[in-house]
């Protein structure tokens, strides 16, 4: 059974690691979690600094996440929200969705804002994205690159490698994966 992370909205924002996110908790290496108020988040910050994007684009994006990964949405964390104590206020709700959902990580860029002090009394750990993923290539590194390649191939306009991946996913932090998936 695949343990269960919380994924932030700063790691669902970017499309091509959202894209890897997804297709790595599809491969079965984790459950992957998230709210609709994790969502709104994603979205709100897409519609707003992205205006070229149709807003049918983005709630048929918002779907099809929800439809790729079985059972990835958490309800009833809200109750939780008034009692947890964090550095930002505005993140107590990914916590206690992290809480409700039993996940053993939540993936956010925003590490600071999840103490170890904090997150250690539920045993939940925060990561990077990019230490997510190097997580991920230790497991199972065929998988993470099949994952990869998938993107690429979804691809169209233009065309993508690999190569073309990997770079979109080095200019959204992940520099030690990639090295990682980079090395043979």
């Amino acid at each position: 059974m695949p343990f269960t992370v919380v994924y932030d909205a700063n790691v669902l924002y970017p499309s091509t690691l959202r894209d890897l996110l997804i297709r790595v908790a599809q491969a079965g290496l984790v459950q992957a979690k998230w709210t609709h108020r994790i969502l709104d988040e994603v979205f709100d910050s897409l519609a707003a600094n992205r205006p070229d994007l149709p807003a049918d684009a983005l709630r048929r994006t918002r779907q099809l996440m929800i439809t790729a990964v079985r059972d990835c949405l958490i309800t009833g964390y809200e109750p939780l929200i008034e009692s947890l104590r964090l550095p930002d206020p505005d993140d107590r709700h990914v916590l206690a969705a992290a809480i409700r959902a039993r996940a053993q990580v939540v993936v956010t860029e925003n590490l600071s804002d999840f103490p170890a002090s904090v997150l250690g009394d539920w045993d939940i750990e925060a990561k990077s994205a990019d230490e997510f993923v190097l997580d991920q290539i230790h497991l199972d590194r065929k998988v993470v690159w099949s994952c990869a390649q998938q993107i690429a191939d979804s691809w169209r306009r233009p065309p993508g490698t690999v190569a073309d991946v990997l770079a979109n996913l080095q200019r959204n932090g992940l520099h030690a994966a990639v090295a990682e998936l980079q090395a043979e």
